[in-house]
């Protein structure tokens, strides 16, 4: 037994002896008991490969920012299979976005304070900051657990990764204060828009008095601003029995209507917020809506609850944060069984502010009413300051039908189509003729002329290879002939030789064709009529914050052709009418253009205004004065002197006018009809000066559409009420054919 023991220790010694002496690569070495243990294999090692843990840090703050950006489905798929396994993406979406709009958290940061990783799990700790409307900055400290799969962190997620108080199923809950919306006023304290009770009218055609259907059509079409025919059409076509919904009223706006009660009128009491005059300047005041889906979120994280009604559109949706105030709100943390368990935070509301805008109430009414029956826009400005003291746009629309309290929603009054388009502000259009302020006055900067420079007006221009272009008046005469009649008036024969202001007086096509052409083709000045429209203010927008609008459109030519269609102001030229009261309020008060504005204050409730109105110049026209004045004249000529094209249109007129007419091809249908122009009485009568533009779209003539409706809103500015009847009618009533 011993000598077997021996035995054992001698091949012990003899393997152990072999493994430090073998060859390399597995050949045997010189021992031949090692020769009999050696082998191919390498005997494996004693330690095992582990791949090295990911970043963690890198991957907390991935998900974090993933957050930051509402890229819910970046985070999603940073969640572990089990997790991805128990939630769908759209209820992880829903979770935070619950969350976040209970807080009213309108933005958030966070800080990453430490990483603990090891090769299968990590932590995060991170520190998050809430920023809520209503509740103050919430701000906690949160552990992140990341688990390593397949060589990427994956996070562990619970709804504690959110708020640590929402771990174990609770949720949070808001307890909203919500103050009632502010009230909108004309410069005057005239309430435009504020909660009021009203009545619905309505026609019920059964039981129609013979004898007071004229007083009932014509009385309701008063108050609703409808043409009395069309309310009988309605009635003719619907037959008796029907109920006809017609429009909205005060008791004092419906005083005479209530007090007469012709038979067949009906009426509905209700309480809403209230747009006085059936909207009065309803494009540029807008409307408010419920809150939409797609809005949901912008407006629980300011503090809304999601019921409300916000502006969508004009002042109502600029001046929402005054008009809605402030909500207060208490945030709860509540279990699953709806048990109040904590106070996060909470606020006091705030009451809403009232807006107080730069509109005169009589101005708007009879601006509006001077295109009512018309589809087009009217601006009118004070020249020295940009305030804007009407805004109309036809066809209007009453806000009104909007309210769902409104028995009569959905009546024939219901908005025609594009009534929501501000006209003045977004209405693109050709100027024609009133363009050629802008290309005389490129002219008289380029040096080539003077404003005594002379031109022969007659009815063809042909210095282009082709086509042959024609002045105003050869149409003229072929309208004449056509009736039988002579071209020998002064609107049907050539202008003759004009200097350069009495071209702009007569409007002269040819002088205005020759002046673009030969800038571009001759003197390697093809962009000054561009470059001088620019600086006039269009091609970009004017500035007004408080309602929306377009740019326009102002390029350079890049044809001898585009070069005289934009000097007329026709091809690709595309104006707003704001735009254009701009500049002649800038024409007229030496060179200023001012940012038009339509709100004189904001008023909260108690203490000073928190806004109110002030002059904003943003720039200067590029006219020496030399050159300024000689287009103030020619501007004043195209009113007074017995050739200008707006001298029937302002004859017997008591104050002093300067302006220009155009007559713009639509390429569909008739030409628009424009005038702007300007006034030049203060230093007589100590009210501002105003400057006015007049767009009727599809009309014809602007000396005898636009010019009576500038010179009505004229009258109205000095009078209260417009004194002379237009060609086409009385303002306010349906339009007749205009005596020429």
């Amino acid at each position: 037994m011993k000598v077997f023991r021996w035995i054992n220790y001698i091949l012990i010694l003899t393997f152990l002896a072999s493994c430090s002496s073998g060859g390399t690569n597995g050949t045997p070495g010189s021992n031949p008991i090692s020769g009999l243990f050696a082998t191919q294999t390498p005997l494996p090692t004693a330690q095992v490969a582990i791949t090295p843990a990911p970043d963690a840090q890198a991957a907390g703050k991935k998900y974090l920012d993933a957050f930051m950006s509402s890229d819910y489905a970046s985070m999603y798929n940073m969640l572990s299979k089990p997790n991805r396994d128990a939630i769908t993406l759209e209820d992880f979406s829903a979770r935070y976005d619950d969350a976040l709009n209970t807080m009213s958290a309108s933005s958030f940061e966070y800080t990453i304070n430490s990483a603990k990783p090891s090769p299968r799990e990590a932590e995060v700790a991170y520190n998050i900051i809430y920023h809520t409307a209503l509740a103050g900055d919430i701000q906690r400290d949160i552990i992140m657990l990341l688990t390593n799969e397949d060589g990427s962190w994956k996070v562990e997620w619970n709804d504690g990764l959110i708020l640590p108080e929402l771990a174990g199923g609770n949720v949070l809950k808001m307890d909203y204060e919500i103050p009632a919306r502010g009230d909108i006023y004309d410069k005057n304290g005239h309430s435009i828009v504020s909660q009021s009770d009203a009545f619905a009218f309505s026609i019920q055609t059964g039981q129609i008095d013979p004898d007071l259907r004229g007083t009932l059509t014509s009385e309701v079409g008063k108050l609703c601003g409808f043409d009395p025919i069309m309310i009988e059409n309605q009635i003719d076509q619907s037959g008796p029995g029907w109920k006809l919904p017609m429009c909205e009223g005060t008791r004092d706006e419906a005083e005479r209507l209530l007090t007469i009660s012709p038979g067949g009128l009906e009426y509905e009491k209700y309480n809403s917020r209230y747009y006085f005059n059936n909207g009065f300047a309803s494009q540029a005041v807008g409307y408010t809506l419920l809150i939409a889906p797609e809005q949901v979120n912008t407006y629980r994280r300011l503090g809304y609850n999601g019921s409300e009604r916000i502006g969508q559109a004009g002042i109502e949706k600029w001046a929402e944060p005054y008009l809605a105030g402030k909500h207060g709100g208490i945030l709860h943390v509540v279990a699953p069984d709806g048990t109040p368990i904590s106070i996060l935070g909470q606020s006091n509301p705030v009451p809403a502010d009232s807006v107080t805008l730069t509109l005169d109430n009589n101005m708007q009414s009879y601006a509006q009413k001077s295109i009512e029956f018309f589809t087009g826009a009217v601006v009118v400005m004070e020249v020295k300051t940009g305030r804007i003291i009407a805004m109309a746009s036809s066809p209007r629309f009453d806000p009104n039908n909007f309210e769902p309290n409104n028995p009569n929603k959905g009546g024939i009054n219901l908005m025609p189509n594009d009534a929501l388009i501000n006209r003045a502000t977004q209405g693109q259009y050709p100027l024609g003729s009133v363009f050629k302020v802008i290309t005389m006055s490129a002219a008289l900067e380029s040096g080539l002329y003077t404003k005594d420079t002379p031109y022969n007006c007659q009815y063809e221009f042909t210095e282009l290879i082709q086509p042959i272009l024609y002045d105003w008046t050869w149409q003229h005469c072929q309208d004449a002939l056509a009736a039988g009649e002579a071209c020998n008036t002064s609107s049907t024969k050539p202008s003759g030789m004009l200097n350069l202001q009495e071209g702009l007086m007569r409007s002269c096509d040819p002088y205005f064709y020759h002046i673009g052409l030969d800038l571009y083709k001759n003197w390697n000045r093809g962009g000054d009529i561009a470059k001088m429209a620019r600086n006039f203010g269009l091609g970009s927008p004017t500035g007004i914050a408080e309602v929306e609008e377009e740019s326009g459109r102002i390029d350079d030519p890049a044809s001898e052709l585009d070069a005289t269609n934009q000097a007329i102001g026709q091809g690709n030229v595309l104006v707003t009418p704001l735009q254009v009261a701009r500049f002649m309020a800038a024409v007229a008060n030496g060179g200023t253009l001012y940012r038009p504005q339509i709100v004189e204050k904001i008023q909260p409730i108690d203490g000073s205004p928190v806004l109110v109105f002030k002059p904003e110049a943003q720039g200067t026209l590029l006219l020496n004065p030399g050159n300024l004045a000689s287009l103030q004249e020619a501007l004043l000529m195209v009113t007074q002197n017995s050739r200008g094209t707006a001298a029937f249109a302002m004859r017997g007129l008591q104050f002093d006018v300067a302006g220009k007419t155009g007559t713009a091809e639509s390429g569909n249908g008739k030409p628009h009809a424009w005038f702007a122009g300007y006034t030049l009485n203060e230093a007589n009568t100590g009210l501002p000066d105003i400057a006015i533009a007049v767009i009727v779209e599809n009309q014809g003539e602007g000396s005898e559409f636009a010019a009576p409706i500038f010179r009505a809103i004229v009258e109205t500015y000095y009078y209260g009420s417009p004194q002379s009847i237009p060609s086409f009618g009385p303002i306010g009533s349906p339009p007749n054919t205009p005596t020429p």
